[in-house]
């Protein structure tokens, strides 16, 4: 088992049920992450049976937050103990939903660091994410997003 897979999520991401919609970090670095969410049908964004636009595009900005976030954690320490991040989309520059999810699916979102400013205080970056449920594409976008530890 790798570091990834006994990561607690809830460490890692400042979010907490019912609004934390990602499961898995399945990969990371300083530039790409790739993460896992399973729609349950208790999900807050569950809209006739289907993941809607408001969940597809916060999994986008929770995967996007891990790339800026990992830069808080010590490599041997991915949980980042006594580490509180958090975390705001400033914009969405595009985005393209093309289909929705239904309850029981697994969605693979995937994103790759484009800019990054950082101060001692924040980070702003910018990013582009991807949303797939097995070969089908569901969600591309491009945002920017604002992070800060909260000491």
């Amino acid at each position: 088992m790798n570091k990834l897979e006994e990561l607690d999520i809830s460490k890692f991401l400042p979010h907490r049920a019912p609004f934390l919609m990602v499961d898995k970090v399945l990969t990371l670095d300083d530039t790409h992450v790739s993460t896992s969410f399973y729609i349950k049908p208790d999900c807050i964004f569950i809209d006739n049976q289907v993941f809607n636009e408001i969940g597809l595009v916060e999994n986008a900005a929770q995967t996007c937050s891990s790339i800026v976030g990992k830069s808080y954690f010590d490599d041997d320490d991915l949980e980042g103990k006594g580490t509180k991040l958090i975390g705001f989309i400033s914009a969405i520059k595009k985005v393209s939903i093309t289909d929705h999810p239904s309850i029981g699916k697994t969605i693979i979102s995937t994103a790759v660091l484009k800019s990054r400013f950082d101060t001692e205080q924040y980070s702003i970056c910018t990013l582009n994410c991807e949303i797939h449920e097995e070969d089908k594409e569901l969600l591309s976008c491009e945002m920017n997003l604002f992070i800060q530890e909260v000491k």
